[in-house]
C-alpha cells in the first residue's frame, strides 16, 4: 500500500497484522453494497495524473447503512482522507444526497517521485450555479488555472473545482494542479496508463474497489509478509509483481477479495507460498480473535494471479476491530 496513505511504521510491521490493514484501507468509508456500482467516468479518469500509485473508489450514498462500516470507519480512516472528508462537508454539499461516489487517487507528481498526492473525486448532481451563487455572495474570490476556477473548501487549505455538473475535484492546491494539468491535455492522466485502466477493468464493476501499480504492489506485499519479506524468495520475485486489485463489500458479513497480477505461474505460486508461510508463523503468537481471523482467510494461486481471499461475520469483524492485530496497524 502506499507510504502515503499510512504511517511508516505498518511498513516496518512483523506481523501478519497487515493482511487486514489493506483490507480495511479499502473499507474506511464503505458501507452495504447497492445493486449497481457507480463507475469512473471519462471526465473523472482525465483528471487522474498518470503516475497513479493508488486508487481507492467507493460507493458514498451506502455509507452510512453499516454499523461495521461505519466503526472501521472512525477506527481506521487515514488522516490524509479525513482532512478531504472534513473539507467536503465544508464546502456546503449535502454529501449524503449530492454525492454518489467518491475516489481517492494516490499519485506520484513526477515518474522519479519517492511521495505521494492525494486527490479527492466526487461524482454526483451537483447544483454548480448554486454553489457559485453562495461562494460569490460570500465574496470569495477563486484561484485561477487557467480556466478553471478553484474554491476554498473551509479553513483547512483544501479546494474545489468543478469539471461539469456530475463531476468535481477537491483536495490540496498542490494536488490539484497536476490533476488540471492532465484534465487540460497539458500532461498525461490515467487513461494512458495500460496498466491501470487494464486493473481498473478487471474491478470496476464492484461498489467497492481498490487498484494498486507495482510500486505500490510490492510496498504492500512487503508489509503483508512481515519477516517473511526478508527471504531471499521474496528478494527474487518482488520486481515481478505488476500490479494489484481488492474489493471488499458488507452483505451477509464482511468479505475481502484481493488479486496480484504477476507475469507467470511460478511467481504466483511462490508468493502464495510465502504469504501462506506468514499467515502460519503469525498463528502460532496470534489472539484467539487473530487466529479466527487467519483461518477466514484463503490464500492460492491462479495462473499468474495470486489470490487472498477472506470470509467472516459482522460479529467476528467487529471483534478483530477490537483486537491488537487492529490497534498495530493504525498507530
Amino acid at each position: 500500500m502506499p507510504q502515503g496513505w499510512r504511517n511508516s511504521s505498518v511498513s516496518r510491521t512483523t506481523k501478519w497484522k497487515a493482511m487486514l490493514g489493506a483490507c480495511a484501507l479499502t473499507a474506511m468509508m464503505t458501507a452495504a453494497l447497492p445493486a449497481h456500482a457507480v463507475q469512473l467516468s471519462n471526465d473523472a479518469q482525465s483528471a487522474i495524473p498518470q503516475q497513479v500509485q493508488q486508487l481507492i473508489d467507493i460507493d458514498y450514498r451506502s455509507m452510512e447503512n453499516s454499523d461495521t462500516a461505519m466503526q472501521m470507519k472512525a477506527r481506521l480512516m487515514p488522516p490524509q482522507l479525513k482532512a478531504l472528508e472534513r473539507a467536503l462537508k465544508a464546502s456546503g454539499l449535502d454529501e449524503s444526497h449530492d454525492v454518489d461516489s467518491l475516489c481517492f487517487a494516490a499519485y506520484r507528481p513526477a515518474a522519479n517521485s519517492s511521495f505521494t498526492r492525494i486527490l479527492g473525486v466526487a461524482q454526483g448532481q451537483f447544483s454548480v450555479p448554486d454553489i457559485i451563487a453562495a461562494f460569490n455572495k460570500k465574496k470569495v474570490k477563486p484561484t485561477m488555472i487557467r480556466a478553471n476556477k478553484l474554491y476554498p473548501m473551509g479553513a483547512g487549505g483544501m479546494m474545489v473545482t468543478f469539471l461539469n455538473p456530475t463531476t468535481m475535484l477537491f483536495g490540496s492546491l498542490e494536488a490539484l494542479r497536476p490533476a488540471l494539468a492532465a484534465r487540460d491535455g497539458r500532461a498525461p492522466s490515467i487513461q494512458s496508463n495500460t496498466q491501470m485502466m487494464a486493473a481498473m477493468q478487471q474491478v470496476q464493476a464492484q461498489p467497492i474497489w481498490s487498484i494498486l501499480d507495482q510500486k505500490g504492489t510490492q510496498f504492500m506485499m512487503r508489509s503483508l509478509l512481515g519477516q517473511a519479506s526478508q527471504l531471499a524468495d521474496f528478494n527474487a520475485v518482488k520486481t515481478r509483481l505488476l500490479s494489484s486489485s481488492y474489493t471488499m463489500n458488507f452483505n451477509n458479513g464482511v468479505k475481502f477479495a484481493l488479486n496480484v497480477n504477476t507475469p507467470d505461474t511460478i511467481t504466483a505460486a511462490t508468493m502464495s507460498s510465502l504469504l501462506n508461510a506468514a499467515a502460519m508463523y503469525e498463528k502460532l503468537s496470534g489472539t484467539p480473535v487473530e487466529k479466527q481471523a487467519i483461518d477466514a482467510t484463503s490464500i492460492d494461486s491462479t495462473a499468474g494471479v495470486l489470490e487472498v481471499r477472506f470470509n467472516t461475520t459482522d460479529d467476528e469483524f467487529a471483534s478483530l476491530l477490537q483486537s491488537p492485530l487492529f490497534q498495530t496497524v493504525v498507530k
